[in-house]
């Protein structure tokens, strides 16, 4: 594993990941309606719920069964991110993800737990 996939930062100019490095808010700088809203899409919830049975950076984007297109399963990953609840790195040709359970916790007490416990 090189420094840059060890620690997900993005690749240097000229080298094969062409993708752009993702965007991460902490969630100390999300306001409550934008975590609200990140939580009300069951999908995004079901997500959120998958990442929460996981270990960190055990699952890659590839690997969540939801009925969405590749396009809007990113855009859901998008949402997650801006509003805190994911963290994201690139290892390879792979995207691990890390739900910040923790940090959005301390953020916003017991909100994760109430949508980890909603069916829908």
């Amino acid at each position: 594993m090189t420094a840059t996939e060890a620690t997900g930062a993005a690749a240097p100019a000229g080298t094969a990941s062409h993708r752009a490095a993702p965007v991460h808010v902490h969630p100390r700088e999300v306001s409550l309606e934008a975590a609200l809203l990140a939580l009300a899409d069951p999908v995004r919830r079901t997500l959120v719920r998958e990442l929460a049975a996981s270990g960190p950076w055990e699952r890659t984007c590839g690997t969540f069964d939801v009925p969405v297109t590749k396009a809007t399963l990113s855009r859901h990953f998008s949402v997650l991110r801006e509003a805190g609840l994911l963290e994201q790195k690139d290892a390879g040709a792979r995207r691990l993800n890390r739900l910040r359970e923790e940090e959005f916790d301390e953020r916003f007490p017991g909100l994760l737990a109430l949508a980890l416990r909603e069916e829908g």
